[in-house]
């Protein structure tokens, strides 16, 4: 399929898609096969690995159930109601084992493409990030999974999962949610049409943004003020805040060229990782 077309899919759950999702599950576990000890920090993070991966096993549950058309309020789509409702749940589930954790993680991570794989019609579930086609919950359950997935790998000193293939099946969730995650205080006052380009003959997209507004749409237009030329890998990470963008410019991962060059170094700034 298409990496381009991906951006665009909707109603039943494509089979790669599913497929992705449960792969991911499986390197998860296999990176915690490797956890002898769980109370080691995961950088960046108050978490351990222990609280990581539990709050993974909870995420796979949560989205298991909005699949099967329940409903589970779970903060208000804000980074602070979020980071409370994780907290919440983390101090009522004890679980830190590393085995018995994978095991769930795989669990509710299958059951989630089962129930997404049986309809395409019914309401859009009610997510943490508003309402969601079933197909883009799921780009959000692998999205979720590989930012959790990378941090347990860097934790525990393995090789992580994040590769472009993944990556292409992460941008209709990450297209959908950008409006909702611009930072206002940064888009104020700005006017700008980005073009964003996968590099690899990946995805390609534009951001545009007026007056704090921002809107995304899956074709770049001719003349955008800037392009930015990206690898995939670090195009999710720093969308997920799991890696810093001036060290990606720096390694040559990532060009910004055009009219107005100088508007690239500001583009991760202007988004709050979800």
């Amino acid at each position: 399929m298409d990496q381009r077309a991906r951006q665009n899919v909707r109603g039943a759950l494509h089979e790669e898609l599913g497929q992705a999702i449960r792969q991911t599950a499986d390197d998860i576990a296999a990176v915690l096969a490797r956890a002898t000890d769980t109370s080691a920090a995961v950088p960046g993070s108050t978490w351990t690995v222990g609280e990581a991966a539990a709050h993974l096993a909870l995420a796979n549950e949560l989205m298991a159930e909005l699949a099967e058309g329940r409903e589970r309020p779970y903060g208000d789509g804000t980074p602070q109601s979020l980071a409370a409702a994780n907290a919440e749940s983390l101090a009522v589930f004890g679980e830190r084992r590393a085995e018995p954790l994978a095991a769930m993680i795989g669990e509710q991570a299958g059951r989630c493409v089962d129930a997404l794989a049986a309809t395409a019609d019914g309401p859009a579930p009610v997510t943490p990030l508003g309402p969601m086609d079933r197909s883009v919950l799921a780009s959000y359950l692998l999205t979720h999974m590989l930012g959790h997935g990378y941090d347990l790998a860097r934790a525990l000193r393995r090789p992580h999962m994040v590769d472009a293939e993944r990556v292409a099946w992460c941008m209709p969730f990450l297209l959908s949610v950008m409006p909702a995650v611009a930072d206002g205080s940064a888009t104020a006052g700005l006017t700008a049409r980005y073009a964003i380009r996968l590099r690899g003959g990946g995805s390609a997209f534009e951001v545009t943004i007026a007056d704090g507004a921002v809107h995304v749409a899956p074709e770049p237009r001719e003349r955008p003020d800037c392009t930015i030329l990206i690898d995939p890998v670090a195009f999710l990470l720093i969308a997920l805040g799991r890696r810093n963008p001036w060290s990606a410019m720096a390694r040559g991962q990532v060009l910004a060229y055009g009219r107005k060059p100088w508007l690239g170094p500001r583009f991760p700034a202007l988004f709050v990782a979800p």
